[in-house]
């Protein structure tokens, strides 16, 4: 209702809600709990230790981090709080070589000899070779 007050009348959005005006006023007067203000908190710490370890802690990692600082946090609570703040961990991947240049099999020329710019269409055509396995391929 916060973000709706500047645009519609209090008293629409408590009916369309069916929610009380009186309702609505105490609940913005109200200081908030003692839970949203430890969330706060640890959304601080969560994003401290988060760019701390580069990045590429999973939520699993981030509570062991945290609790290394003292602080004792559950883990579903921190993915729960990666998730609303949007912060996700970068998946490192090995390397994996998809040419073998170690064989005996003929190699074509290179006739284009890295002259890019043709005088004419239909000069010179270029392609290139994607490999991909089943597994990396997508399922449509």
């Amino acid at each position: 209702m916060k973000q709706w007050q500047s645009q519609y009348p209090v008293k629409l959005l408590c009916q369309t809600l069916a929610v009380s005006r009186y309702g609505f006023y105490a609940w913005q007067k109200r200081p908030p709990c003692r839970r949203a203000l430890e969330n706060e908190r640890l959304r601080i710490e969560i994003r401290a230790a988060h760019n701390k370890t580069r990045r590429t802690y999973s939520a699993k990692r981030l509570q062991d981090e945290l609790a290394e600082e003292g602080i004792k946090v559950g883990r579903d609570r921190i993915a729960r709080l990666r998730r609303e703040e949007g912060i996700r961990c970068i998946q490192k991947r090995k390397f994996k070589a998809t040419t073998n240049s170690n064989h005996t099999l003929p190699v074509a020329d290179n006739l284009l000899n890295q002259e890019f710019k043709p005088t004419e269409p239909n000069q010179v055509w270029v392609s290139d070779i994607t490999y991909s396995t089943p597994s990396q391929r997508s399922p449509h």
